[in-house]
């Protein structure tokens, strides 16, 4: 387990994994009151929360499958990063794929957050790739669904 800094201006607790296994927690609206995002709108919501990750991990900002399924909800910019370097506060980039308004409350779970550790490359420039079976075949190309 890594430890993590974390400062909390907003209302709502400390994030918190629901379960003994859970990847990630959920993050909370840190709003004064209702917001209503139309059909295709999408706006930044802020959750008071400032993070310092160590060096070689990132946050992954994640759609909640349930808001997802349930209300058309999601999080644009999926999985969005928040790099170990960032000290600004945690905002979801929310938007409503649904044919009908969604509110969101104060204080709802409206994303969830996975701490992923990373390795940066080095880049080594060539001329020539090595040769693969696919090649260069892109999307549908190995022909499974």
């Amino acid at each position: 387990m890594i430890k993590v800094e974390i400062i909390n201006r907003s209302k709502n607790d400390l994030p918190q994994y629901e379960t003994l296994q859970s990847a990630g927690v959920d993050l909370r609206a840190d709003i004064m009151e209702d917001i209503t995002l139309q059909p295709l709108e999408r706006m930044l919501i802020g959750t008071g929360l400032h993070i310092a990750l160590p060096q070689g991990f990132e946050a992954q900002i994640r759609p909640r499958s349930g808001m997802a399924y349930k209300h058309g909800l999601t999080v644009l910019n999926s999985p969005g990063t928040i790099d170990a370097d960032y000290r600004g506060e945690i905002k979801i980039l929310m938007v409503n794929i649904s044919n009908v308004a969604y509110t969101v409350k104060p204080a709802e779970r409206i994303a969830q957050m996975v701490i992923a550790q990373h390795k940066q490359a080095e880049w080594k420039k060539v001329e020539v790739l090595n040769e693969t079976v696919r090649g260069a075949g892109g999307f549908g190309s190995t022909g499974k669904s």
